[in-house]
């Protein structure tokens, strides 16, 4: 497409996007289990009006804006508090866990530079570790080391501890894992980390936000946060379980001293001095404006009910899967998260045929199986999923048919 000699009419672009959006998945009615998150449509309108009007907003300077100053802290300090960061946890939003994930390789890899002169830095992770620690280690020259997991697909923590060597910079576990949503045995992790000197990050993109809900209803739910003594940052989504508009992630340290490994500063051109908390420069104040528009709107107790909603739908969910022949669902998830596989049929025909009845799950290997991301919007709508499932199940079985995995990321 070359760019138009004359302009089209506003009308005329919005009718084109109607066209595009046509064959999109319908994420608003729950038939996504992956990708998108929808706690209704008063909190969807508040976070479209505010990043609307912060769309434009320039977050590379907050003297500018000292709006966006003011509520990324503000964000900062409630997400702090749910992870009982105390007065001296410190950090600053992101755009997505990715960033937050590279910036806290980053952050180790400094920190040990600084502490250490750890030249040929290493990170230990298990293999159920996010797939954006590889992007890290690519970008940062950080040898990943990756660990196997137990049977329960959880890390171990004296398989983890023996990795760690004289130039590991970082540890990492998951709150949860995404692929099986299982929470690893961070406690023994952060104390294999802390007896060496060494950074642990609790890679709680999916977890942050639900986690600490989730165990005020009463649900037990492992310790991962800044109680555990070692851990020394962690990582939550707030486009995720916070409801957030899309790219709004939060890394936090806990201290300023460890967060002083995150930013970048420097004069050495004939601009004046650049600094940065990221990876980016310029970045949209929308989804800053908007994460914290949607946290105070929503509060405690909004997010209990969301909360309470999701769990529940999460507990159906399982519970009819399990009740299904030849399906097993892989651990036993701790949080909203579940992977399943199917025995007799191939897992992604079946993904394949749910896709063809409007349902998105992901395709994850290995083990062949598939993935759901449980959130609000999955309540009421779980027994529909369940009917397409059967129905996608028994056309495999009769034809017999296989394919290829869809990729959790593509770039093109």
């Amino acid at each position: 497409m070359e760019l138009p000699k004359q302009g089209e009419s506003a009308a005329s672009v919005m009718e084109a996007l109607d066209r595009l959006q046509a064959g999109d998945v319908d994420w608003k009615s729950g038939k996504a289990f992956s990708l998108a998150y929808h706690a209704g449509p008063d909190v969807l309108a508040l976070a479209t009006e505010v990043n609307a009007r912060f769309l434009s907003a320039n977050a590379l300077n907050p003297a500018a804006f000292p709006s966006l100053r003011r509520m990324q802290a503000e964000v900062v300090e409630m997400v702090a508090g749910l992870l009982h960061g105390g007065r001296d946890a410190a950090g600053f939003m992101t755009t997505g866990g990715t960033e937050s994930l590279l910036l806290a390789v980053k952050s180790a890899r400094n920190r040990a530079r600084r502490e250490r002169g750890v030249a040929a830095p290493e990170m230990v992770l298990p293999t159920t570790a996010h797939a954006a620690f590889e992007k890290a280690a690519d970008d940062f020259g950080v040898k990943s080391v990756r660990v196997p997991v137990g049977a329960d697909f959880r890390a171990d923590p004296a398989a983890m501890a023996a990795a760690i060597g004289p130039d590991t910079v970082l540890v990492v576990a998951s709150a949860p894992s995404y692929p099986q949503g299982v929470v690893d045995p961070v406690e023994g992790i952060a104390a294999a980390a802390l007896a060496r000197g060494v950074s642990c990050h609790v890679d709680a993109c999916m977890g942050g936000m639900i986690l600490p809900l989730l165990e005020r209803l009463g649900r037990p739910v492992r310790a991962f946060d800044f109680r555990v003594p070692g851990v020394t940052s962690i990582s939550v989504d707030l486009h995720k379980y916070g409801y957030a508009a899309k790219g709004a992630s939060v890394l936090l340290h806990r201290n300023r001293d460890l967060r002083r490994d995150q930013t970048f500063a420097t004069d050495k051109w004939l601009g004046g001095t650049y600094a940065s908390s990221g990876m980016l420069g310029t970045r949209s104040g929308g989804p800053i404006a908007a994460a914290w528009a949607v946290m105070r709107h929503l509060g405690e107790d909004g997010y209990l009910r969301l909360t309470k909603a999701a769990a529940a739908a999460t507990d159906e969910l399982l519970a009819g899967l399990r009740a299904r022949p030849g399906v097993r669902v892989l651990g036993e998830p701790d949080a909203t998260l579940a992977a399943f596989t199917i025995e007799g049929v191939d897992p992604f025909a079946v993904g394949d045929g749910l896709w063809r009845r409007g349902w998105v799950l992901d395709q994850q290997k290995p083990p062949p199986s598939l993935h759901c991301t449980v959130n609000a919007v999955h309540a009421g709508v779980i027994g529909e999923f369940l009917v397409a499932f059967d129905e996608a199940a028994d056309e495999v079985r009769r034809s017999g048919a296989s394919a290829a995995q869809k990729a959790y990321g593509a770039i093109e």
